[in-house]
């Protein structure tokens, strides 16, 4: 199996989670408001849950349950939250010994508003996960990885190009699921684009790219700016084109949301763990959808990671000529 460094963020999530006051009965442009939220009251809540997040944390749970030798490259305090993520981590099998650790500011933490539909409002204070300078590219000469499976380092372009500059000398392959910061940035964007195998985006991220409305058309114009593009969208499926073959994917399966939380984290790395164990593009691609599928059943962005032996049934995928 490969070795891979998932870099980016951790937190200490919490689930507030409420059948009565957090309906979502009023919907504007689209989009669904929290509608019993009064100023000024109590609002008594149903249950609360912990578990830990994090694009990276969240990804890297996916690699060690596919049995990859897995790396968590992030920053975090020494305080409760922090022990919560680091307890987290090893339980999966997880190398912290490159976690780093800020002063002055506490472990990030996301306070999650459930919905009876599984979507979510999720309120976060980044803390220490921000604190990316610490992170040392020169570690990369000592992990010698695979695979750099990145998330968003909060639109710091400095650091990721320089991470990004050392993978590619050691031979290092990327697949970057960069964030809004990252997007906004577009001339620094397209440079590090030059140096990544696999992007992951959803169809909003890949409108601030590239041109283009539908999903065949901002796969087609990625194609130019990387080897391989994964286009998200939610519930209608994805896309995604190797530059040699280009798919549609739908739902792997139609089930009840019960989180929505963690569930394009789950398929990008569901997508990487598959791909880097030698499964072909078609087979990882399916591999991402159940994973994803399977996120979104139980509470918390971990919990329903599937492994790599699971076994999988047919789904809709058709290649697009």
């Amino acid at each position: 199996m490969a070795r891979i460094v998932s870099i980016g963020s951790a937190l200490q999530d919490v689930y507030l989670i409420d059948r009565d006051d957090f309906s979502t009965d009023i919907n504007i442009k689209g989009r669904g408001y929290f509608d019993r939220l009064e100023l000024g009251v109590k609002v008594d809540i149903d249950k609360i849950l912990f578990s830990t997040g994090g694009g990276a944390t969240n990804a890297a749970a996916t690699f060690a349950r596919s049995n990859h030798e897995t790396i968590f490259m992030g920053c975090i305090a020494r305080d409760p939250a922090g022990k919560a993520v680091l307890d987290a981590l090893d339980k999966e099998g997880i190398d912290t010994s490159y976690v780093t650790y800020a002063k002055g500011v506490h472990t990030g933490y996301s306070v999650i508003l459930l919905a009876p539909s599984g979507e979510r409002t999720i309120l976060t204070c980044r803390g220490a996960s921000a604190t990316f300078d610490l992170l040392d590219h020169k570690d990369l000469d000592l992990i010698q990885p695979d695979w750099l499976y990145v998330t968003t380092l909060r639109g710091d372009m400095d650091m990721l190009d320089k991470l990004f500059t050392r993978a590619k000398k050691l031979g290092t392959r990327i697949m970057f699921n960069p964030g809004t910061l990252e997007l906004e940035n577009s001339r620094k964007l397209i440079g590090l684009l030059e140096d990544t195998d696999v992007l992951l985006v959803n169809k909003t991220e890949a409108g601030m790219i590239v041109p283009g409305v539908l999903l065949t058309e901002l796969v087609s114009h990625l194609k130019n700016y990387v080897p391989t593009a994964i286009v998200t969208d939610g519930s209608q499926g994805s896309i995604a084109s190797d530059g040699a073959k280009t798919y549609r994917i739908g739902m792997y399966e139609d089930v009840k949301v019960v989180d929505s939380t963690g569930a394009g984290d789950a398929f990008g790395s569901g997508f990487l763990a598959a791909y880097a164990a030698g499964k072909s593009f078609r087979q990882s691609l399916i591999f991402a959808s159940a994973n994803s599928t399977a996120v979104i059943q139980k509470f918390g962005a971990k919990k329903g990671i599937i492994p790599i032996d699971t076994p999988l049934h047919a789904m809709p995928i058709q290649e697009v000529k």
